[in-house]
């Protein structure tokens, strides 16, 4: 059987106006095709009243808490459903800041509207609009339904008080329960004003509209059903993710003073001309995860639980990928990766890769790292699958690069001077002198003692510093280019799922 195109969990938001989403559910149920129960799509409605004064729809009243009540329903539907459908038009008005925060799709009550009147009245042109205050001031039916496509009319003069907001607000309004006498009454008469202005069309404005909707029409009045409208459009609607905006989420404390210096390379790397332009960063500051190098020449504590724990709070808050900018924790990547549903940026992969495509002539790579990160070879196996051989330092040079890094005035004690850059560039100046031509600053606190440059100088002659938390904010920086990011990604997962012998990186 072919499958269908619908989503098969809907999540319906009630509680903005409760008579409209009962109606709009009712009809949901009556959209959807009949079948076996395995056929047939899942709706969950929550009705959790929203406590707001007593005219929402004024031109002046304030939506603040509305938003914000409507994200955290939406939030609460998150693994539960495919697509929230929204029967709220004073929530339509502030779709695309929801849309810019949450992973459901939802499905666009005035796009379906706009749908149907291209569709079913071609040849109508002038829409009468029955609304609220707030979105007529809004401006969003003439977002959906243009002028040079459509002309639209609302009541003339006192009418939208006495009638259109008394029908709906007042102490004899729907949303006290009264569907028959005046307020039928009211909103007929408005619509008959919006006829005489030569409206071919009503459109209603409210969710509650379509609960009266017959005794409308049995008037006369030719007014479409929007809930019966969102209804069919919501069931036929696909399952599609929410566009959002990419987000990175960084493993923080690893140790801290480098993770700020990565986010700043994030920032400084982003092609950007307002805030809007830069990347939503989410950062969890772990300073408590166990030492990496401890653990693994001296059997300290293993941190894999810790920053197994850090990842899953990114996942948690929504990241598409995790960056850590920490080379000794990558020799821990293998132990979390296969557990978590977003894909951690691999820094050694992307190291290697940016020394093969910016030094193709250079074959012989230094590394300046912590004796962890030597010691576990994740390093030396990045680069022999690439044809690269990688130089150490010897056990005297070693010692000086742990000075630099965890020395009493080492790096991350807080010292970017001094003795530990003079021990540093000991250790690098004698792995020049055995033919490196490429250094590779692996420990990320090393780029505050050095810079990445393609020709330093040393000894009378030059070598390129590679610096792999830059390479990393701008891998990072790449994969929110939707097109070209996923593509590089998918490069970067392949070779992990390599180094992991098989064992699938899902994501």
């Amino acid at each position: 059987m072919p499958a269908r195109n619908i989503p098969c969990r809907l999540g319906i938001v009630g509680g903005l106006g409760s008579l409209g989403a009962a109606d709009l559910f009712f009809k949901l149920v009556q959209a959807l095709p009949c079948g076996t129960a395995d056929e047939q799509a899942e709706l969950i409605f929550e009705q959790h009243p929203f406590r707001e004064g007593a005219r929402p729809g004024d031109a002046s009243a304030s939506q603040n808490g509305r938003k914000l009540h409507v994200f955290d329903m939406i939030r609460a539907f998150e693994s539960r459903v495919d697509a929230v459908v929204l029967p709220c038009f004073i929530s339509h008005t502030f779709i695309d800041e929801l849309k810019g925060e949450v992973r459901l799709p939802i499905i666009d009550l005035m796009e379906a509207l706009r749908s149907d009147v291209a569709r079913r009245h071609p040849g109508v042109r002038r829409l009468g609009i029955v609304t609220s205050d707030y979105v007529r001031g809004n401006g969003l039916f003439e977002r959906y339904l243009p002028a040079g496509t459509w002309e639209l009319l609302y009541p003339r003069g006192d009418l939208q008080e006495k009638c259109v907001m008394a029908a709906i607000y007042g102490p004899q309004g729907i949303k006290t329960g009264h569907l028959q006498g005046d307020s039928v009454e009211l909103l007929a008469r408005a619509c008959r004003d919006l006829l005489d202005q030569g409206a071919e069309l009503i459109v209603p404005g409210f969710a509650e509209i379509p609960v009266i909707i017959d005794a409308l029409r049995g008037r006369g009045i030719p007014i479409l059903d929007a809930n019966r409208i969102y209804a069919s459009h919501a069931v036929s609607h696909p399952a599609l993710q929410a566009a959002r905006p990419f987000k990175v989420g960084v493993v923080g404390g690893v140790g801290p003073a480098a993770t700020v210096d990565f986010l700043a390379k994030i920032v400084r790397n982003t092609p950007a001309g307002r805030d809007q332009e830069h990347l939503k960063v989410v950062v969890e500051q772990n300073p408590q995860i166990p030492d990496r190098t401890d653990n693994l020449l001296h059997a300290g504590a293993d941190p894999t639980i810790a920053l197994y724990s850090t990842c899953k709070r990114l996942e948690a808050c929504d990241a598409d990928v995790i960056a850590i900018p920490c080379n000794t924790a990558h020799a821990f990547v293998e132990r979390i990766q296969p557990y978590l549903s977003i894909p951690i940026v691999d820094m050694l992969f992307e190291t290697v890769e940016h020394i093969r495509s910016r030094f193709p002539d250079r074959r012989r790579i230094g590394l300046l790292a912590t004796s962890g990160t030597v010691g576990s070879r994740v390093y030396h196996d990045a680069a022999a699958r690439n044809g690269l051989e990688l130089l150490v330092p010897d056990d005297e040079s070693q010692r000086l690069v742990t000075a630099a890094i965890y020395g009493p005035r080492g790096v991350k004690a807080g010292f970017t001077n001094g003795p530990c850059r003079e021990e540093l560039l000991s250790a690098l100046e004698a792995l020049v002198e055995r033919g490196a031509e490429v250094i590779i600053l692996g420990c990320t606190e090393l780029p505050l003692l050095l810079q990445q440059s393609d020709d330093f100088p040393v000894g009378g002659r030059t070598v390129a510093i590679v610096d792999p938390t830059d390479i990393l904010a701008r891998k990072c920086i790449d994969l929110g280019k939707p097109a070209a990011g996923q593509e590089s990604l998918a490069a970067g997962m392949e070779w992990t799922r390599a180094a992991l012998n098989g064992a699938p990186a899902r994501c």
